[in-house]
């Protein structure tokens, strides 16, 4: 995260700069709020953030990602089940991650919106 910070502040990376935090991952960081928000803490301040873990923690790390206030990703590169015993796909994972940020009060964002935040230009 230092390394990334002076990336940023000697303008090496152009703005906004996006993270991606990684939970869960064998020998990497837990999926608990105490570690999403020490991270979260050290961002830039106009950094764009999300966060995914694997397997059984891809829901609630959506949910938590959400309340802080980042972004979420789902997909079978992550998780392989919809729910226990029942294999995914990667459309219902989808939904059931956009179904999560509604019941939250939260909304997801137009292909549009998400690349305007994250400053991309259509090819």
């Amino acid at each position: 995260m230092r390394l990334a910070n002076k990336l940023v502040e000697e303008g090496l990376i152009d703005g906004p700069p996006l993270f991606q935090l990684r939970l869960r991952i064998p020998y990497g960081a837990p999926a608990n709020t105490r570690t999403m928000t020490a991270v979260i803490d050290l961002l830039p301040p106009d950094a764009v953030w999300a966060a995914f873990a694997i397997s059984r923690m891809e829901m609630p790390v959506v949910a938590q990602s959400v309340l802080l206030g980042g972004n979420a990703r789902v997909g079978l590169e992550d998780n392989l089940y919809l729910r226990r015993g029942v294999f995914a796909r990667n459309a219902p994972l989808v939904e059931k991650a956009v179904a999560l940020v509604d019941a939250l009060g939260a909304r997801t964002l137009t292909t549009s919106e998400a690349r305007a935040k994250l400053g991309l230009r259509l090819s």
